[in-house]
């Protein structure tokens, strides 16, 4: 196995493995021999950067939300200056993203939401946080579009991001069991065209007018 004088190097290609055989095996049906194997690295060296598999996911996970907020701030250059139009934008992104994957591995966090998040805190904490950045970033866009009127004002950002997130979590899941990216979507199709669309203003009522 090659060495390197770019002490960078080895962690990097560890973090590539693990995220790589994560996505497509799961937490717990991948060893940290099938890492290195992967990586191509000594199993010792694995324990030269990180103490654990447990911390190692966790070293993931922050990667992979780091990954996120990249790509977003990435859609969003190339997005459609009306707010409305700029949330449906990046949605349509990352539909065609999992549609292009001839493994359509769904989200890493929420993979390993339904792994580890109950027996590990500290990857619990990592998912948290990842989380917590996806719903803000579209939670200040959600309140963009509020003040063009282009979005229902009745829910605040927060609760509608926090929706958004859930329901395309559960899209990815059923993505992965009917292997299409047909759910996502529909539910992005029902959440834009339908919930999150401004109440109807009340028709103005008539009475008949009697002499």
């Amino acid at each position: 196995m090659a060495r390197t004088a770019d002490k960078t190097d080895i962690p990097n290609r560890l973090t590539k493995a693990g995220r790589e055989l994560f996505s497509r095996l799961g937490y717990n049906a991948t060893g940290i021999q099938q890492i290195t194997d992967h990586a191509g690295v000594p199993k010792g060296s694995f324990y030269n950067h990180f103490e654990s598999k447990e911390a190692f996911a966790a070293a993931i996970i922050a990667q992979y939300a780091d990954y996120l907020h990249r790509s977003w701030e990435a859609m969003i250059e190339m997005a459609p200056p009306e707010p409305m139009e700029a949330i449906r934008y990046v949605f349509s992104r990352m539909i065609a993203y999992h549609q292009s994957r001839a493994l359509q591995a769904g989200c890493l966090i929420g993979n390993f939401a339904a792994e580890i998040a109950l027996s590990s805190e500290a990857c619990r904490a990592a998912l948290q946080a990842a989380q917590l950045a996806w719903r803000e970033r579209l939670a200040g866009m959600i309140g963009q579009a509020q003040a063009c009127h282009a979005i229902r004002t009745d829910i605040s950002p927060s609760d509608l991001s926090g929706l958004a997130w859930d329901v395309w979590e559960g899209a990815l899941l059923r993505m992965k069991i009917e292997r299409s990216t047909e759910p996502l979507r529909r539910s992005v199709d029902l959440m834009f065209d339908h919930l999150f669309q401004p109440a109807a203003p009340a028709a103005a009522s008539h009475r008949p007018i009697t002499e």
